[in-house]
């Protein structure tokens, strides 16, 4: 049987194909509608607790997918003379019920992809679609873990540096993303999976609108944060960001927040997007340079 890592690599091969002929084909007026093939599986025989339905096809509407029972995760890997070392794992979100796979989640990871940093989508279990018998805590958390674990036991391969991978999510994948951060560890040695021998802590956490606020706790040594919310998203976002910001101050994390006036819930990534909230991934950017995480040559155009 092959090992883990030579089915991914293989997997990963393969996917470069599939991306190149996708980004041939797709309308640049709808650069986000549309699934990307080859996604690569988070565990070669099933996620733990639904190794039985690991065969049933996902369905689609649009850009949003349900009825996630193998998770998997896309990578969208940059030209190795862009790479700069940086990867972020982006999370979408759709109340638990569904992935919004297109504006916060693969137009996203080619813009990553464009600027030298590599960018790997997230499909999770559902714990609120009708009938789930999956939990938030349970299986999504899971399934959250393994992805950076993933990620980064592909480093050598995938050109990325070990210590600078971060987390990125979207409303219920923000919280994901902040429970990441607030519960993770540095692998198990004696793994006989060598995935599970490696951290699932993220070097770093964008949290984009995310529920569920009052349930992050916040304390000394979790990985530096970036906000972007909307001021008229819901009270418990708007202000649950502004509390969280402060949280992270008072626990000595460093933490950037960035609410925007004229913007609600669900803004994402858009291309093209002229709007002030429509170019936080350009401050995320600048956070990262500023934070040492990304060189600033990188983000030059």
């Amino acid at each position: 049987m092959k090992h883990p890592r030579q089915i991914l690599q293989r997997a990963t091969l393969l996917l470069g194909a599939s991306l190149f002929l996708h980004g041939v084909f797709v309308s640049a007026a709808e650069p986000d509608a549309e699934p990307i093939p080859g996604a690569l599986p988070l565990w070669e025989k099933g996620a733990p607790g639904s190794e039985a339905r690991r065969g049933e096809a996902e369905k689609l509407d649009g850009a949003n997918v349900t009825n996630v029972h193998n998770p998997t995760i896309t990578p969208f890997l940059p030209e190795a003379a862009r790479r700069t070392g940086v990867a972020v794992l982006i999370v979408p979100g759709g109340g638990h019920s569904k992935l919004c796979l297109g504006h916060e989640g693969y137009a996203l990871a080619r813009w990553f992809q464009g600027r030298g940093i590599a960018a790997v989508v997230l499909k999770y279990r559902l714990a609120r679609e009708k009938d789930s018998a999956y939990t938030i805590q349970e299986h999504a958390m899971a399934d959250m873990r393994r992805a950076i674990r993933t990620v980064r036991s592909q480093a050598q391969t995938w050109g990325i540096a070990p210590d600078r991978i971060g987390v990125i999510g979207f409303s219920a994948g923000g919280e994901l993303a902040a429970f990441s951060a607030m519960q993770s560890d540095l692998g198990n040695p004696t793994a006989a999976d060598g995935v599970e021998r490696v951290s699932s802590r993220p070097d770093f956490q964008v949290l984009i609108y995310p529920g569920t606020s009052g349930l992050f706790t916040v304390e000394k040594g979790m990985p530096p944060l970036f906000i972007a919310c909307g001021y008229g998203d819901r009270q418990d976002i708007s202000e649950g960001m502004a509390s969280l910001y402060l949280k992270y101050k008072q626990a000595g994390v460093k933490a950037e927040l960035h609410v925007y006036s004229n913007a609600g819930h669900g803004f994402g990534y858009r291309p093209g997007t002229t709007s002030g909230a429509g170019a936080w991934p350009l401050r995320l950017e600048e956070w990262l340079v500023d934070s040492g995480l990304l060189k600033p040559a990188a983000s030059a155009q």
